[in-house]
């Protein structure tokens, strides 16, 4: 069974996409749509891949970009309309071109984990719109980076159905 960090632990991380859960992303249950969760969670990644070299108009000023490959989503606690959340993520490791990461969605309002989306992401050369080799700045920020989230205090527990190839 995968155990998942907790809320205390994760708050070590830098939050993303700090906001309330708004009233048009509720579902009839009355707490965030399922199609939100990927969406903020792709959002706090790309928030956080500018840390490492790799800006939000990547593709519109180097003709390269990130693509998903593959998404495993975890739902661990609801985030209601009005509740505060915020995306906390974890480099695991990288290819010659790919990456892996969790995302963990917090419910800041309620101090708990509620989400764990765990992502392979992918170089894109635009041009070719085929996967290509991390530019070698990114390479070395990225492989800093998940040392650093090596040195987490917490384990790093995925889902078993995603790797890098």
């Amino acid at each position: 069974m995968t155990t998942h960090p907790t809320y205390d632990q994760l708050i070590a991380l830098p939050a993303y996409v700090e906001q309330p859960v708004p009233m048009p992303f509720e579902d009839i249950n009355g707490h965030l749509n399922v199609r939100h969760y990927v969406g903020i969670a792709s959002e706090g990644l790309d928030e956080s891949l500018v840390e490492v070299g790799i800006p939000q108009m990547w593709p519109l000023t180097h003709q390269q970009a990130c693509f998903t490959a593959e998404h495993h989503v975890t739902y661990i606690n609801e985030l209601q309309t009005g509740d505060t959340m915020s995306a906390r993520v974890r480099l695991l490791g990288r290819s010659e071109r790919a990456a892996h990461a969790l995302i963990y969605l917090l419910d800041e309002t309620e101090k708990e984990v509620a989400c764990v989306v765990e992502e392979i992401f992918l170089h894109i050369d635009l041009k070719t719109r085929r996967t290509a080799p991390w530019p070698a700045d990114v390479a070395e920020k990225m492989d800093a980076r998940i040392a650093e989230h090596d040195a987490l205090p917490f384990a790093a527990d995925t889902s078993g159905s995603l790797a890098l190839r």
